[in-house]
């Protein structure tokens, strides 16, 4: 067998990623270790995904502990972990409801677009309305929701029913409901569009435009969900009083990388069809490994670890001290810092390849994380012009400080050629 890492991606690996020259052997906290030895200050955790960190060891005893027991059932049959899990969620978003778990962001995404159209098949009606630089998953129901044309291209035709809107205009969504809207759905913190929030009138309106027209208002928390802001509830941490989705989506930092995602559906009445959660029946959703015990005890695990050791205010606390520190840079090549928690968008101006003298045919993103890599750090583009650092939620100020410090020697004149 070959034994170079490289060489077998190439020949074996479909080249559906454009991976950085980079081969991860090992991690522990917030650093990761090359195959040749290389160690460098992980910041984008997975892309939000290890929320403790690398190889935590309640993590670690956790899913020995439940592998030894039990692994997979199907979902035929239940299981405690399952349940246990369930409770737990509903419980910390304090919003009564039910949850469906699966395998990741796009599944739980499809699930709530299925239950939308499910919600309004009795009125014939199918639309959901979404905004631009969203990003809802890889499935064709995920691609044609996100709002990026760049995710569409060469995989026509998309299923039909979505408009895309300028997030934050509350008179565009407003104008665009029409007699088959059914539901609007939406990241209240755009990860992959740049780290862009959205406004508290903004969310607060939403709400009210659904009530009025009797729409699903459908949280996409896939990224921004589950403590990533200094809050369970990702919405909360923009708007904390006066809206509550009919649905959210959940993944990522769900189980610190162990693959599980999941929807919660809330208990309101539909009058002669009973409550939104129960909407979706047996035969109608579905999925073979979703909510397996080990899976489900590693989620035990993650939000058990979170919620003991008191990280959400750990998250805020640090983030604020991040985001500071980033600004207090001022470098001329930066030109906004966007932050909630620990979802930090550092948006580069539009010359920083002329102001660096790169000659990168690619985005500046791309050439700042890669110049970043080269010397340490990893952080996870955003589009054209921003890097985003996500690091795990129980990150050290030590480690904010050595982060910050690769990033203004890269940033620093005499380190501007490439």
């Amino acid at each position: 067998m070959n034994t170079d890492t490289r060489a077998l991606y190439d020949q074996f690996v479909m080249p559906t990623y454009g991976r950085f020259d980079l081969t991860i052997e090992r991690g522990a906290g917030c650093r990761v270790w090359t195959e040749d030895g290389r160690e460098l200050i992980d910041f984008g955790a997975g892309i939000a995904v290890c929320s403790l960190g690398h190889a935590h060891p309640r993590i670690t005893t956790a899913i020995a502990d439940q592998a030894a027991k039990l692994v997979h059932t199907s979902n035929l049959y239940r299981t405690r972990q399952q349940a246990v899990l369930a409770e737990k969620l509903v419980g910390l978003i304090e919003l009564p409801g039910k949850i469906f778990f699966c395998n990741s962001g796009a599944e739980a995404n499809e699930g709530l677009i299925k239950l939308a159209r499910k919600f309004g098949s009795a009125t014939e009606r199918h639309e959901i309305l979404t905004f631009k630089n969203s990003f809802h998953g890889r499935t064709m129901a995920g691609i044609s929701a996100t709002g990026q044309d760049k995710v569409k291209a060469g995989f026509a035709p998309l299923l039909d029913g979505f408009q895309h809107l300028p997030i934050n205009d509350l008179d565009a969504v407003r104008a665009a409901i029409g007699p088959k809207t059914v539901a609007i759905l939406l990241e209240p913190i755009q990860g992959e569009g740049g780290i862009r929030l959205a406004k508290p009138e903004f969310l607060t309106g939403l709400r009210e435009l659904c009530d009025a027209h009797n729409l699903l208002l459908l949280f996409d928390e896939v990224q921004c969900g589950l403590g990533r802001t200094g809050d369970w509830r990702g919405w909360k941490s923009i708007v904390p009083q006066g809206v509550e989705p009919d649905g959210i989506s959940w993944a990522k930092g769900i189980a610190n990388g162990f693959p599980l995602g999941g929807f919660w559906v809330g208990a309101r009445s539909l009058d002669d069809r009973g409550p939104l959660c129960d909407l979706l029946g047996p035969g109608m959703h579905g999925t073979t490994y979703g909510g397996n015990s080990v899976a489900c005890a590693a989620g035990l695990a993650v939000l058990g670890e979170i919620e003991e050791k008191g990280l959400l205010a750990h998250t805020r606390e640090s983030g604020k001290y991040f985001a500071e520190a980033l600004r207090a840079l001022n470098s001329p090549l930066v030109a906004e810092v966007r932050a909630l928690g620990l979802m930090i968008g550092l948006e580069l101006v539009a010359d920083f390849k002329e102001q660096i003298a790169s000659t990168d045919a690619r985005p500046p993103s791309l050439v700042l994380t890669t110049l970043l890599m080269d010397n340490g750090l990893l952080v996870i583009p955003a589009g054209e012009k921003t890097i985003r650092f996500l690091p795990p939620l129980n990150i050290e100020r030590a480690d904010i400080d050595a982060a910050v410090g690769i990033l203004a020697r890269v940033l620093a004149p005499a380190a501007r050629t490439t």
